[in-house]
C-alpha cells in the first residue's frame, strides 16, 4: 500500500509507503486527507486509519528546477512504447543525432525505436535516411513526472495529481 504525500500547498511531493506516512501522521507532521476503507492498522494507543493521502502540516520548499532525469523507461513511456519512425512497438531508444555526431542523452535527442528501425538507422540521422520522426521528442510534463512513485498511480490521487499537471 503506497500513499501520496501532499505539500501544505496541495501539491504533490512523493508517494511513501503506508507505514511512514502513518509515522508522519502519529508525529503530527502530517494529517489524514483520504484514507482506505476498512482494515484499520492497530496500535498501543488507538487504531489508525490507512492514508492514502496525507497532507503536510509545515510547507516543504522544493527546489525550482526539478528536470526529469533522462531514462530508457522514462524515454518508453513518454513514447507509449511506438517507434518514432514506424509507430510499430518499441523496445530500445535510439539517438536522433547519433552521439557520434555529438548527439547528446536528453529528452529531445531520444526517441523510442523498435530494434528494426534501430538497426537500420545505424549511425546516420534519420534525413540522411529520408525518414521522418512521428513524434517531436520532449522533456515529459507534468506531475505524473515529477513526483516520484506515480508512475503506478491510485486512482484516489488522481484529484490530487491533476493540481500537479
Amino acid at each position: 500500500m503506497r500513499t501520496l504525500v501532499l505539500n501544505a500547498g496541495y501539491e504533490p511531493l512523493a508517494v511513501v509507503s503506508f507505514k511512514r506516512a502513518l509515522v508522519l501522521v502519529m508525529n503530527d507532521k502530517a494529517t489524514i486527507v483520504e484514507c482506505v476503507e476498512g482494515d484499520p492498522v492497530w496500535a498501543a494507543s488507538g487504531a489508525y486509519d490507512r492514508p492514502a493521502v496525507i497532507l503536510l502540516t509545515r510547507y516543504v520548499r522544493v527546489p525550482g528546477a526539478r528536470r526529469v532525469p533522462v531514462t530508457r523507461r522514462g524515454v518508453l513511456r513518454r513514447d507509449a512504447h511506438h517507434c518514432g519512425y514506424c509507430g510499430k512497438t518499441a523496445t530500445t531508444i535510439d539517438h536522433v543525432m547519433p552521439r557520434s555526431r555529438g548527439g547528446e542523452d536528453s529528452w529531445e535527442n531520444l526517441v523510442a525505436a523498435c530494434v528494426r528501425c534501430n538497426n537500420a538507422k545505424g549511425d546516420r540521422t534519420p534525413q540522411e535516411m529520408g525518414w521522418e520522426l512521428r513524434l517531436v521528442p520532449h522533456a515529459p510534463r507534468g506531475g505524473q513526472w515529477t513526483v516520484r512513485g506515480t508512475e503506478r498511480a491510485d486512482p484516489r490521487w488522481e484529484p490530487y495529481l491533476a493540481l500537479a499537471a
